[in-house]
């Protein structure tokens, strides 16, 4: 239901992917889950295919993204689980993963990440977590538009981060070619490019029915915090409090479980009560409010901006040309 507070729903920060997919059928549907080998992927694969999609696990490493779809077909019976090669840093790669896809797509979930990465770049000199957070989702999601657009319907969800709110996609800096790398301000650019995505894809493919939505997970113990070491933490804190601002106490830190973590990207990708809405950027399985001076949470205006959302797809197909 929309209303002037934005999208709400019955759901809350403690939902789980289950609880937001009980009662839906998504036999016939036929869904994509990149990063599905670890962490929320999983689950958001889990809870497709529980109710009856086609799932295709979207994957650096194979042989890991079989485990994951023996384990899913385990717990769920289901056996249309599929396992399909993609590394999101290697154009080719993405290349190959969209050529070999045959008929529609109704649901496909750009979940796959890299958090607070030491500084490195691809063979393109892209700044990794840019490349891989951001353009190897935009040539992924692009490259999928057919299929999307013969699916009547389709929904693509982007999993985002409150880290959106540490910085706003610098266009004269992309790459921290200019500037001292920072992972938090890099990490932040990538994740605010994820909801920009959603706002100028659901501008460009209205017509073709397809809704394109951004989501903050929650905090969540898995493997995207791999780099999290004492170091990086530190950092983090410094600029949380900068985010904050002087004398705000700092939030409680409190983490979901995977299965909590996986309900809102479940939510946007299957729920009736999200048909038609698009562009919008949700935490806690409901429309996230506009940010606040002095919280963590919310999300900023240079999210939502639709002048820098135009302006980065056009960036990321000349970058990928």
């Amino acid at each position: 239901m929309a209303t002037r507070a934005g999208t709400t729903t019955p759901f809350t920060s403690r939902s789980t992917a289950a609880d937001v997919i009980a009662g839906i059928d998504l036999t016939g549907r036929r869904a994509v889950v990149t990063g599905a080998a670890s962490g929320i992927g999983v689950e958001t694969a889990r809870a497709l295919a529980g109710a009856g999609a086609e799932v295709t696990l979207a994957v650096r490493d194979p042989a890991a993204g079989d485990r994951t779809a023996k384990d899913i077909r385990a717990t769920t019976g289901s056996e249309d689980i599929r396992v399909a090669a993609l590394d999101l840093t290697d154009p080719a790669s993405v290349r190959a993963f969209t050529a070999a896809w045959h008929g529609p797509l109704h649901i496909l979930v750009n979940n796959a990440g890299v958090m607070a990465a030491p500084e490195s770049r691809t063979p393109q000199g892209w700044e990794l977590q840019f490349a891989t957070n951001h353009l190897g989702h935009f040539a992924l999601t692009t490259g999928l538009h057919e299929a999307l657009a013969a699916a009547g319907g389709a929904r693509v969800v982007s999993v985002s981060s409150s880290g959106h709110l540490f910085s706003p996609v610098v266009f004269d800096d992309l790459h921290f070619t200019e500037r001292p790398y920072d992972p938090w301000l890099a990490y932040g650019q990538s994740k605010t490019a994820n909801v920009l995505f959603a706002v100028e894809a659901s501008r460009r493919w209205a017509a073709d029915g397809i809704t394109a939505n951004a989501l903050m997970p929650g905090g969540i113990q898995t493997n995207l915090g791999r780099y999290m070491d004492d170091g990086q933490m530190g950092l983090f804190m410094t600029h949380l409090r900068a985010l904050l601002g002087e004398g705000t106490p700092l939030p409680e830190m409190s983490f979901k479980s995977v299965e909590q973590g996986a309900a809102t990207s479940v939510l946007l990708a299957t729920s009736p009560l999200l048909d038609g809405i698009s562009g919008r950027y949700f935490e806690d399985c409901n429309e996230a409010p506009p940010h606040q001076p002095g919280t963590n949470t919310g999300v900023a205006p240079h999210a939502l901006d639709p002048e820098a959302a135009e302006r980065l797809w056009q960036v990321s197909e000349q970058l990928l040309d």
